[in-house]
């Protein structure tokens, strides 16, 4: 009888004829397959964010501006969404494994050159580079989970993934903070270096292709035409969400440009790849319903995660005065609750209707949202980390079902395609999601700002208290009376700015309520999976 079952250490090797294909196995335990593979993931979904709140830092050193700094931001998620669609596709090209250890060893190593860059135009350079490489870890590792555990048994599997993925963002600028105050920013990337060894040298030795894999036909030529068109549409849809707000979104030239190329060479590009004999992106997955309502949630689960990881630090810190610790801090605490709760849900993804999973998932998301909603100048810091802590615990009843569901009715042979598409709308949502919070802070702001001062008048009597009040304190700090009394007006300005962006910051997270509240029902418009147990093959 063929062997059923994984041996917790190496299995001896098997010829190419050797193989089972429905019921091969791993050589090593899918645990060990796991934790290896994870390890990579977290690096780079921990790189992310990290350099985030070390710009102000990095464009002193580097002799520039913060507004020009926010580059090395910006070319990573550039070049790593651009990656992800086709990561699938290079990977059936010369080996999934083959690909996942050069994405490992181009990471660490452009981590390494960014830690040693004297100018800001080398550090974006090689900031490229490394989000290249990085935006074909992260799809690897789902393939490499879904092939390696059967389909009823992978969400324990995808709960580990995922606490990666979300537990990493969430410490980034809590660790970034804490070296950039305590060392030199430079160590953000220096940090990548030990962790990339340990993940080369385990998954060289560990990680392996399985049979259809090996056996499929590398042969077609490249789409070089798909390839182009499709980094010059994401490319442009980046550049849009990341500087629409700075620069006054169609008010500028560079963003209507942007745009423009961004919608044409998106149907140039949907055409080219319904016609051409070797597409870069198999446009029939979308055919499938399960797969293309798993790419409408997944979009929205990034649009909410990372809306509200910039969301949350930026008010402690515009409007309470938080440092870039003490804000990350806040965001931590959420983090080491999705660390015990994560397994529990990969265990009840065993269990329960993937679809109740992401009713449930959206109910707790949208009531945590809700929770920000009370936001004041006078919360304290356990409100403030309360509001992720609760926020979260949605995130796995989402991420971890909508992880199986992707990939039901879809061909092994398909699995790199699934794991690429899904990582991509994930990024996507999140940078529609910051740039929507964006620009909602803003216009809402002027928009309270405009009614606030309509009813500020400066000779009533309540106006004429409070300036007095001011005046009358700053005089007796040592001001000149007239100067207090310019002060006092410039101050009640101030407080009235702050109250109209803290009615923004509210306005926000009521619109986010209002569409995570309306997607509680989507779960139940896909079908439910339904796992055959495998036979035993023949003697």
């Amino acid at each position: 009888m063929a062997q059923s079952t994984v041996a917790s250490g190496p299995k001896p090797a098997l010829s190419d004829h050797d193989f089972d294909f429905e019921h091969w196995t791993p050589r090593f335990n899918p645990w060990i397959i796991t934790f290896t593979v994870t390890l990579a993931t977290f690096m780079e979904a921990l790189d992310s964010s990290i350099a985030n709140v070390a710009l102000p830092h990095i464009a002193g050193g580097l002799g520039s501006s913060e507004v020009e700094s926010t580059w090395v931001l910006t070319s990573y998620i550039v070049a790593n969404a651009i990656v992800l669609p086709i990561s699938g596709w290079i990977s059936n090209r010369i080996g999934r494994k083959r690909f996942y250890m050069s994405c490992v060893v181009t990471f660490t190593l452009f981590s390494f050159l960014c830690g040693l860059a004297t100018s800001l135009t080398m550090l974006v350079l090689f900031r490229i580079f490394q989000g290249a490489a990085g935006g074909g870890l992260q799809p690897s590792e789902r393939a490499i989970l879904a092939d390696t555990f059967a389909p009823e048994k992978r969400s324990v599997a995808f709960s580990l993934y995922g606490m990666a993925v979300v537990f990493a963002p969430a410490i980034g600028p809590t660790i970034g903070g804490w070296i950039t105050d305590n060392y030199t920013w430079r160590w953000i990337f220096f940090l990548n270096i030990p962790i990339g060894i340990i993940s080369l040298l385990l998954t060289s030795r560990i990680v392996e292709d399985p049979p259809y894999l090996k056996r499929r036909k590398k042969a077609g030529s490249v789409d070089g035409i798909g390839l182009g068109l499709l980094a010059l549409t994401i490319g442009c849809a980046q550049m849009v969400f990341d500087k629409g707000q700075q620069d006054n979104w169609f008010s500028s030239h560079l963003i209507v440009a942007c745009t423009a190329i961004a919608i044409v060479g998106l149907i140039l590009f949907l055409y080219r790849e319904m016609h051409v004999e070797h597409p870069i992106v198999d446009l029939s997955l979308y055919r499938k319903r399960n797969f293309a309502m798993t790419q409408i949630v997944m979009l929205l689960i990034g649009a909410a995660l990372y809306s509200t990881t910039v969301l949350i630090p930026q008010f402690l810190q515009e409007l309470l005065g938080y440092t870039a610790t003490q804000a990350g801090l806040a965001l931590s605490i959420g983090g080491f609750v999705l660390i015990v709760l994560f397994p529990v849900v990969g265990f009840l993804g065993q269990k329960l209707d993937p679809r109740l999973m992401i009713t449930m998932g959206f109910i707790t998301l949208t009531f945590g949202i809700w929770r920000i909603g009370n936001l004041n100048l006078g919360i304290s810091f356990m409100d403030a980390a309360s509001w992720r802590a609760i926020m979260v615990i949605g995130m796995p009843f989402l991420f971890v079902p909508i992880s199986i569901m992707s990939y039901v009715g879809i061909p092994k042979e398909k699995n790199n395609e699934v794991s690429g598409l899904t990582a991509l709308a994930r990024n996507l949502g999140g940078s529609i999601g910051i740039s929507f919070i964006t620009t909602m802070l803003t216009r809402r702001t002027d928009v309270h700002q405009t009614y606030l001062s309509a009813h500020v008048n400066a000779s009533s009597s309540n106006y004429q208290s409070l300036h007095n009040g001011i005046a009358g304190f700053l005089a007796r700090a040592g001001a000149g009376a007239s100067n207090a009394g310019h002060a006092a007006s410039a101050q009640i300005y101030a407080i009235m700015h702050q109250q109209a962006r803290t009615l923004a910051y509210v306005d926000t997270v009521h619109v986010l309520v209002l569409l995570t509240a309306c997607l509680i029902p989507i779960g139940y418009l896909m079908k439910k999976p339904r796992f055959r147990k495998p036979t035993e093959p023949a003697e």
